[in-house]
């Protein structure tokens, strides 16, 4: 696999749908950390492209060798007001390019993109366990503020979650 040199990160367009949709179903049918049941449709990725775009937000996608290997964004964590200068991360990586500090180098694009006279705080929802996704969230100074256990059901399993928490300075 190579190394991140060679990963281009450049902001999401509608065309990304079918790729991030190959990336993301991988995680919704194989594995726990997506608690979607259904493959999403290009069309629905369209719909949460547009829906993080029009809201101002970041979305940025990681490219190596005209392959889309990850992408990431931010989105509102509650809906009522007094949340709005809270938002919650997601992260995914193609399954064979989750080495290589890939994933650090989208979340960092991701913290440097953030308007931060406007964003108090980060959350990242994370199943448990996920030792991977922990330690890159607490590389990047996340800490955990909450663990709800068997919050969820997928292929037959009760699952926990955490949630981990980045404060910004503006």
């Amino acid at each position: 696999m190579n190394d991140t040199t060679t990963m281009k990160i450049r902001p999401v367009g509608l065309q990304d749908a079918p790729a991030l949709c190959d990336i993301y179903n991988y995680y919704v049918q194989h594995t726990v950390y997506s608690f979607e049941i259904e493959p999403l449709s290009p069309d629905a990725m369209q719909r949460r492209i547009v829906e993080v775009l029009d809201a101002g937000l970041p979305f940025w996608v990681g490219e190596e060798n005209g392959r889309v290997v990850g992408f990431c964004y931010v989105h509102p964590w509650k809906t009522r007001a007094a949340y709005g200068a809270t938002l919650e991360t997601t992260i995914y990586l193609a399954s064979d390019y989750v080495a290589g500090g890939r994933g650090m180098a989208l979340y960092e694009r991701l913290l440097h993109s953030i308007d931060r006279q406007k964003v108090h705080a980060l959350i990242a929802c994370i199943t448990l366990p996920n030792p991977r996704s922990v330690r890159l969230h607490e590389h990047l100074g996340f800490q955990q503020v909450s663990h709800f256990r068997e919050v969820g059901r997928k292929f037959g399993t009760w699952l926990d979650v955490g949630d981990w928490q980045l404060m910004l300075e503006p």
